[in-house]
């Protein structure tokens, strides 16, 4: 095959690839869209793939069901939060230090990304989000969680309350939510300012 002949190939399969991708991406960002907007309920596949701009069947190339496509969105939309915390995440700081910027960058990372946060929070409010939920809480989630190291290394060194992990998981980030969703609907205005008193006084409900 000739050299041109070689790059035409090449040429053909980025193309097959690129328009993969972005049907790909398509699909992932009308279910974002729907689910922020109308809930899991409001979302059915017929709606997703009209919004995506492809055909109905078209959807089920890149996703086995509907479970794998919610499922699919949510560890998409994890990993993006988790890349973004970990970017200065003060690893070998005192757990204080490091529960601060987790909690200040989750504020920032949902405020930038609103629909994001809606789309989480329909997710754990469903029945897909309250097993993962229970499965973090038990120690069986296979990814590595900062968080919950924070929580278990807070209460082996008698940093944090002796309380039962979703207790100390419900006073540090049951406020954040509350108010990123008022911040979202525009019930209130966080700042920086705001944000370094709200997760100080986070950080005092769980400390000894």
């Amino acid at each position: 095959m000739s050299d041109h002949n070689k790059m035409n190939v090449h040429s053909f399969f980025r193309q097959r690839i690129m328009k993969t991708s972005d049907k790909r991406e398509g699909i992932l960002q009308a279910t974002l869209e729907l689910v922020s907007e109308q809930g899991f309920h409001g979302a059915p596949m017929a709606d997703i793939a009209a919004k995506a701009g492809v055909a109905a069947g078209t959807i089920y190339r890149y996703f086995e069901s509907r479970d794998a496509l919610i499922s699919e969105l949510h560890k998409k939309l994890e990993q993006e939060i988790i890349t973004f915390i970990q970017c200065g995440y003060p690893s070998a700081r005192p757990i204080r230090e490091r529960f601060l910027y987790i909690t200040r960058s989750i504020f920032r990372y949902f405020m930038k990304h609103p629909l994001h946060f809606r789309y989480m929070e329909q997710y754990f409010n469903s029945p897909y989000g309250i097993c993962l939920h229970r499965d973090r809480l038990l120690g069986k989630h296979g990814n590595h969680d900062i968080l919950m190291d924070i929580f278990l290394q807070g209460t082996k060194q008698q940093v944090l309350k002796e309380l039962p992990m979703a207790v100390l998981f419900s006073l540090a980030f049951g406020p954040m939510i509350s108010l990123i969703r008022d911040h979202i609907l525009g019930f209130c205005i966080l700042d920086e300012a705001l944000i370094r008193q709200v997760t100080e006084a986070c950080w005092d409900a769980i400390k000894r």
